[in-house]
């Protein structure tokens, strides 16, 4: 099985920025080290708690520091930018690192509507016409707008030996059935969606339409995990997650992921603590062989090609340590 990292660049109580968006790109580094197939980073606006608002800037940053492992946006909020834009700075990242840069496209604000008016004009309006945004992207990577076109003659320079490879990511079936109208992988967030994912996965193989490099369909599904030596221990370790969780729902948190101890000391109330539970059906939380054996499962009722992994924690020994256990268990 394809394993694959998802970082978000959490910030944890008393850390800062900068250290958080060193941590990962250690996190790529050992990656690579372990034979996780892609890192991809999020990109979030505003969001206390979260360092990752610039993943062009990381991804140089982070190419320059590895080797192979292949290296991506999880996603471009696309309707936020030009698509000409775009396209140069991903042919630019994937000429500076040949046939190891992902585009991961996607819809979704990133932030609160006083950070996206901020960032850019008419985002609810680009959002509906994302299809014609993805196509027009599609075009500049590929370079082959019609002659009568009027932007046939502008490159998106400079245009690497080996293009950047697009994905799609979504949590819905317009997400899902957009990315098999234009040939392209799909990376569907099971961390985020409360949807039948495996229906929605299924539709997008159902309507797959091979691009013009006769491309076939390619699943990656994202998926909250911690894992430990020991349930227990991991439980321990993901509470710090799931605690953060519902301070930020709260309003709260914004000072970053609370430790262990403050997690285990913050008090729920009997809504939180039911949501919290609920959470936890989500994570996939335990030993190494619990763990396996979960991601297994889940390959096989999503039909996916790769797991993507989204792993927060307090300590980024804590988060280190769920990586390398899960590796040292499956790749």
């Amino acid at each position: 099985m394809k394993l694959s990292i998802l970082d978000q660049s959490p910030i944890s109580f008393n850390q800062t920025a900068k250290e958080a968006l060193n941590e990962s790109m250690e996190l790529a580094k050992l990656g690579e080290s372990l034979g996780y197939t892609r890192y991809w980073i999020t990109e979030h606006h505003d969001l206390a708690g979260l360092a990752s608002s610039a993943p062009e800037v990381m991804l140089a940053y982070i190419g320059a520091n590895t080797n192979t492992i292949r290296i991506g946006s999880g996603a471009v909020l696309l309707p936020h930018y030009k698509p000409f834009k775009v396209a140069e700075v991903y042919n630019t990242l994937a000429t500076l690192f040949p046939d190891r840069v992902d585009v991961g496209l996607g819809r979704a604000p990133g932030g609160s509507a006083e950070a996206t008016n901020a960032l850019s004009d008419n985002f609810l309006q680009n959002v509906y016409k994302m299809p014609s945004l993805v196509k027009e992207f599609l075009h500049f990577l590929n370079g082959d707008f019609p002659n009568d076109h009027e932007f046939s003659k502008v490159s998106a320079a400079p245009v690497p030996d080996v293009l950047p490879a697009p994905w799609l990511l979504g949590t819905g079936k317009k997400s899902a059935l957009l990315a098999a109208q234009n040939g392209l992988s799909y990376a569907f967030g099971q961390f985020m969606s409360e949807v039948d994912g495996a229906a929605i996965i299924q539709a997008y193989l159902d309507a797959f339409k091979p691009g013009k490099q006769g491309q076939k369909p390619e699943v990656i599904v994202t998926v909250s995990v911690i894992c430990a030596e020991t349930t227990e221990k991991a439980n321990e370790v993901a509470n710090s997650a799931l605690v953060w969780s519902i301070q930020k729902a709260k309003g709260e948190g914004k000072e970053g992921v609370p430790s262990i101890k403050d997690a285990q000391q913050y008090i729920l109330n009997n809504v939180e603590k039911e949501t919290l539970e609920n959470m936890k059906k989500k994570f996939i939380i335990g030993s190494p062989t619990d763990v396996k054996k979960k991601l297994m499962e889940m390959q096989a009722y999503y039909k996916a090609t790769e797991i993507m992994l989204n792993t927060i924690t307090y300590s980024a020994k804590d988060r280190f340590n769920s990586y390398r256990l899960i590796a040292a268990a499956m790749l």
